[in-house]
């Protein structure tokens, strides 16, 4: 018999602004980098350009137009029964260039009508500060996070929000998947910094990173560290209820083998991958471990007088991240590397893995939520997690997505477990709740969502919301506190 959640689990969705809202250049709304990003496909990567092109299509623009339908859209996500909806602020809609003196009042008081109609249908609000959308001002003139001076520019931005939705908003995240940062494609993405030429998305085709990129990603990484804990400091003091957490890409990696070698690599890829920004933002100093991969990469990081004491007094009050699959690592170059979202690796012989090669591994969620309380023993959230699949429009209008049901129930099979084992978990937003932009190409076609947004890849569609057969399904296991799976 499958036992009931905590009273107080928030169960929810989640989507980001740049994947869903539209309205790209509405209402005084600066342009973004994910304003620049194209679409792609499973065999075309995503390409970043530094104008617009004429006959490009970025499918950021108008996404699925929650900016006007987000009515009818909570009005659903209400009659599901979510507890919560981690949604992100367009930076640049508040601030269009990022460094503007005054904020944009359109954008204040859109995000105002936002968090109202949520919590009109019994909704909290989860905010993330910045995902993957920084304003593309700061990319042209600051070289994004790489200048010292962008941390003033995102600690006024996020006074400013904190102030005006002060008794509206309690839970907050600083950076999505901060951690992207710590990857080589992470430069642009999360680092909003200018590439020397128009470029694919993530790594298909790129030039190998010189030991200069590499050590600016992570110099970036450290001004956000420290814009993150400034931020913290800064929730806390306008509101004592606000609770702000980190949010990391969940890189959960297994030894290909019981080979030693594969095994200290695989230690080495969890703790860069993972811990590394874990330890910065829930323990508020840098680890041991850091010490040896920055000198062995030639990273000289710049630390300002008073850093170390804004990080530790900055420290985040819970963990969120967002897991999907699982990975291996292996030190045999001859085994065929195959890519994931975010990882990078051998496949995993004892898994499937979905249309778009991500492994579907549950019992790495439970494996994961256990290594990260034993080390943090901090609250804990999945704020990201899900299946992109085609889905069939049956005749009647019916979506049948068993698929989709079956993921999301052995993942929460997995949460309960991982309950049962002792880890303190606070929430599960499931990604892309309703029908979005994939983030990592571009495509409409990769669905998540309980509802369905009536959208192609190429832009055609009347935008109609229409409710799956998992619509149903989360609804009763929300009803039932998860005992209905």
């Amino acid at each position: 018999m499958n036992k009931e959640f905590p009273k107080d689990f928030l169960w929810g969705g989640a989507t980001a602004a740049n994947q869903c809202e539209g309205a790209w250049n509405e209402d005084g709304k600066g342009m973004s980098v994910a304003d620049l990003m194209t679409s792609g496909s499973r065999k075309s990567p995503r390409r970043f350009t530094r104008e617009l092109c004429s006959d490009c299509f970025y499918p950021s623009h108008e996404a699925i137009d929650q900016y006007h339908h987000f009515k009818e859209d909570f009005a659903l996500f209400g009659e599901m029964g979510f507890k919560v909806y981690r949604m992100s602020i367009a930076w640049s809609r508040i601030f269009p260039n990022g460094d503007d003196r005054l904020p944009n009042q359109a954008g204040l008081d859109h995000y105002r009508k936002v968090f109202e109609t949520l919590k009109a249908n019994g909704i909290e609000p989860l905010a993330t500060l910045s995902h993957y959308e920084m304003p593309f001002h700061l990319v042209e003139k600051y070289n994004g996070w790489l200048d010292r001076r962008t941390i003033d520019f995102f600690v006024n931005y996020c006074q400013t929000v904190f102030r005006e939705y002060s008794g509206l908003v309690k839970y907050w995240l600083t950076f999505n998947e901060i951690n992207v940062l710590t990857t080589s494609f992470g430069g642009l993405l999360a680092g909003g910094m200018m590439p020397q030429t128009d470029t694919t998305l993530l790594l298909t085709g790129q030039a190998k990173e010189t030991p200069e990129e590499i050590a600016a990603r992570f110099q970036a990484l450290h001004h956000q560290f420290v814009a993150s804990a400034k931020a913290v400091q800064i929730a806390h003091a306008i509101d004592p209820n606000n609770k702000v957490g980190c949010m990391v890409a969940g890189m959960a990696v297994y030894p290909y083998s019981c080979n030693p070698a594969d095994m200290i690599a695989t230690q080495k890829q969890m703790r860069l991958g993972n811990y590394l920004c874990g330890d910065v933002m829930v323990r508020g100093t840098y680890p041991a471990f850091a010490k040896r991969f920055f000198s062995e990469n030639h990273i000289d990081l710049k630390l300002a007088e008073g850093d170390a004491e804004i990080l530790q007094k900055g420290k985040v009050d819970f963990y969120s991240f967002s897991y999907y699959s699982s990975g291996c690592v292996s030190t045999d170059e001859e085994l065929v590397k195959t890519s994931g979202n975010m990882l990078f690796g051998v496949p995993n012989p004892h898994l499937k893995a979905s249309e778009w090669g991500w492994t579907i591994d549950p019992s790495g969620l439970r494996y994961y939520l256990n290594e990260l309380y034993d080390r943090y023993q901090v609250p804990l959230m999945v704020v990201e997690n899900g299946l992109g699949a085609e889905d069939k429009v049956e005749a009647d209008g019916s979506i049948h997505d068993t698929y989709r049901i079956e993921y999301l129930r052995e993942h929460v099979n997995a949460m309960q477990e991982a309950l049962e084992d002792g880890v303190d978990l606070m929430g599960y937003t499931p990604w892309g709740c309703i029908d979005l932009v994939s983030a990592s190409t571009g495509e409409m076609e990769k669905r998540y969502g309980f509802i369905y947004v009536d959208k192609d890849n190429a832009g055609n569609g009347t935008l109609s919301r229409s409710r799956k057969d998992s619509f149903y399904w989360y609804k009763r296991l929300i009803a039932s506190n998860g005992t209905e799976r």
